[in-house]
């Protein structure tokens, strides 16, 4: 049996829109093992236990892409999933990643870390989730005639990520639908000169800069009015000096970039989210280095 564990993701991370991502440590699990005959899926969400499941319909890509000479005549899932679902935090990207990693398992392929991306990307569309799952830590990505172009961004060890996810899913399809086909040159200068902020902000230690650097044209202010209470939950955040704010994904979740050594933001916060009418969690999270992992249990 092959266990998969892999990591969340958070994408755009501000005016990163499309191209950074990050790997955080909250994680899905997966569980591979040929069976006689059939699929088997396991899964606390019945919905998903179906042939629509993401998991299997990349294992069903995988061998139409890679063509293996061999191939399981049976296959049984196991998912045990912490990432909420349709909340900006790359619970597809999990599934994309753990399925191809599942068929390269049980087919004997072998395939190494870049060709399971370049197939993660071809299901997800762009490689800003699945790139970070895949490799951990912070990745610039992007695609060119069919090439993935990434590199790695070291994200310092004391910076924490709060993340902050309510009760209600937005879908990636709604969240995308509200963007605007065009941009003004402005935004896009604003937008370019804020990623490249973020990015030595990152690399360079300067976590004072990454309040401005955050700062988004892209998307944030057309997905924002999707989730309710967005602007108290950003306001109040900036009241208690985070360091920055910004819409994972394409949402509803919403991170907060805060250090070790501030304990009061997380309690503080926390307290706030109470007293709006959705229920909110908050998370105390980190990067994550390792990108995917995995494991044969016998």
């Amino acid at each position: 049996m092959l266990e998969v564990i892999v990591p969340a993701t958070s994408a755009n991370i501000g005016p990163g829109y499309d191209c950074l991502g990050i790997a955080l440590n909250l994680y899905n699990k997966f569980y591979f093992e040929e069976i006689d005959e059939g699929i088997i899926i396991e899964e606390k969400e019945k919905e998903y236990i179906n042939k629509n499941n993401m998991v299997y319909k990349s294992i069903l890509y995988f061998f139409d892409k890679v063509k293996p000479s061999k191939i399981p005549k049976g296959i049984k899932i196991k998912i045990v999933d912490d990432i909420p679902i349709c909340r900006g935090l790359g619970s597809s990207a999990t599934c994309i990643v753990a399925g191809l990693l599942g068929a390269n398992y049980l087919s004997d392929s072998n395939l190494s870390k870049d060709e399971i991306l370049k197939l993660a990307t071809e299901i997800e569309g762009h490689p800003d989730n699945v790139a970070p799952a895949i490799y951990g830590n912070m990745i610039v990505s992007f695609m060119e005639d069919d090439i993935i172009f990434h590199d790695t961004i070291k994200v310092p060890d004391n910076l924490k990520f709060c993340a902050m996810i309510p009760n209600f899913k937005l879908s990636t399809e709604i969240s995308r639908s509200v963007l605007p086909d065009t941009i003004d040159h402005k935004d896009g200068v604003f937008n370019v000169s804020r990623a490249t902020l973020l990015v030595t902000s990152f690399m360079n230690n300067n976590l004072n800069l990454l309040k401005v650097a955050c700062k988004d044209k892209f998307h944030q202010d057309y997905r924002s009015p999707l989730i309710k209470d967005y602007d108290k939950v950003v306001s109040h955040a900036n009241k208690l000096n985070c360091l920055g704010t910004f819409l994972s994904g394409a949402g509803p979740t919403i991170i907060s970039l805060t250090t070790d050594d501030n304990s009061d933001f997380l309690p503080q916060m926390k307290k706030f989210l109470s007293t709006l009418n959705n229920e909110w969690v908050i998370k105390d999270l980190h990067c994550d280095n390792s990108g995917f992992v995995t494991n044969i249990i016998n």
